[in-house]
């Protein structure tokens, strides 16, 4: 029996490879652009937490405001075991991924009895007790002045300092989370996850165990938050409990709102529209307030995303999907009108 490729390689997947050859050629490009490396290594970073969250809400209907505590677990976890222990960066992100699986295993099975609003504000609760941790057990986390002189991350012997190296590690991560989320969605418990969102009383009457899957995707978008922040943690080398506040989680939200809950791409657009009109931002305010504070931010993102649930509840990705499907189709007819008439 031989392997089809046809099957392999298709037109749900051209894109896809596509995408990525763009995204592994893009530091051969900008190498020496570092500003640019770095805002898309930030990309990357949110990639991975919003690709978890947008499997959490998009397909198990279930919101979360905690997942900055994950994402600060993963992170004080591995700066700690690396630093005070010398472990391995690779063996203390995966501790900080089975610790952030089993806190949320813990607050999952009373919080999933929650609904809607509730479940929001309880995760919102948790985000916060989280938050108090780390600012106040300062003989882990060193408070808020800060956890200082965290170790880089070595691969086959080479120590990955660099934005280009850094750029290649987390995209290889942000691609790996996508790949696996897309397989989620695609298999059964995928399918098991679209019937809890369009009802729970029809999915349970049809036999599915709707509390095992909740605390399931609840626990993996856990996972790939710790391991945002483990990375994270290992490229700054220095964090603080401020990063990981409650406003954090609600800039997650965000970027899965914006991206679009119903596509595993969701997350990767949100995250890229986010950073770079946070960016723009910080260059464009200042000329029209010189005295602006951060807090533009919020409203800004505020204003958009209620922009974006009026006129596009689907996100970005939804919209983008529609356009291809028209753009492209128009495109083959040209093609092919053109080669028969010899143009």
């Amino acid at each position: 029996m031989g392997l089809d490729l046809n099957k392999v390689y298709n037109r749900s997947t051209k894109g896809s490879i596509l995408f990525v050859v763009i995204l592994l050629g893009l530091p051969l490009v900008f190498s020496t652009n570092n500003y640019l490396l770095s805002t898309l290594i930030m990309i990357g970073f949110y990639t991975i937490v919003s690709t978890g969250l947008t499997l959490l809400m998009g397909y198990a209907g279930q919101i979360s405001l905690g997942q900055a505590a994950f994402y600060g677990i993963g992170a004080y976890t591995s700066a700690y075991f690396t630093t005070h222990f010398g472990l391995s960066p690779w063996l203390a992100m995966m501790v900080g991924a089975v610790i952030a699986a089993m806190v949320a295993f813990i607050i999952g099975i009373p919080a999933f009895r929650l609904r809607e609003h509730y479940l929001a504000l309880a995760t919102l609760g948790f985000g916060v007790i989280v938050f108090t941790f780390f600012k106040e057990w300062k003989e882990i986390t060193g408070g808020l002045n800060g956890f200082f002189g965290i170790p880089p991350i070595s691969l086959f012997g080479i120590t990955i300092q660099t934005d280009f190296q850094f750029y290649y590690l987390v995209w290889i991560f942000a691609l790996i989370g996508i790949l696996f989320a897309r397989n989620i969605v695609q298999s059964r418990i995928g399918r098991a996850l679209l019937s809890i969102h369009g009802s729970e009383v029809a999915a349970n009457s049809l036999g599915v165990n709707i509390t095992k899957y909740k605390l399931q995707m609840f626990m993996i978008s856990a996972i790939y938050a710790a391991v945002a922040g483990s990375l994270y943690a290992h490229y700054v080398t220095f964090i603080n409990p401020q990063l990981f506040e409650m406003i954090t989680s609600i800039y997650f939200l965000i970027m899965v709102v914006i991206g679009g809950t119903g596509n595993v791409w969701g997350g990767l657009i949100g995250a890229a529209v986010y950073v770079c009109l946070g960016e723009l931002l910080k260059e464009i305010v200042p000329l029209f307030i010189p005295n602006a504070s951060g807090e533009f931010e919020i409203v800004f993102f505020g204003i958009l995303l209620v922009i974006i649930l009026i006129y596009m509840p689907n996100g970005l990705s939804h919209s983008i999907s529609k356009i291809v499907k028209r753009v492209l189709p128009a495109w083959r007819r040209k093609k092919r009108v053109n080669a028969c008439f010899g143009k």
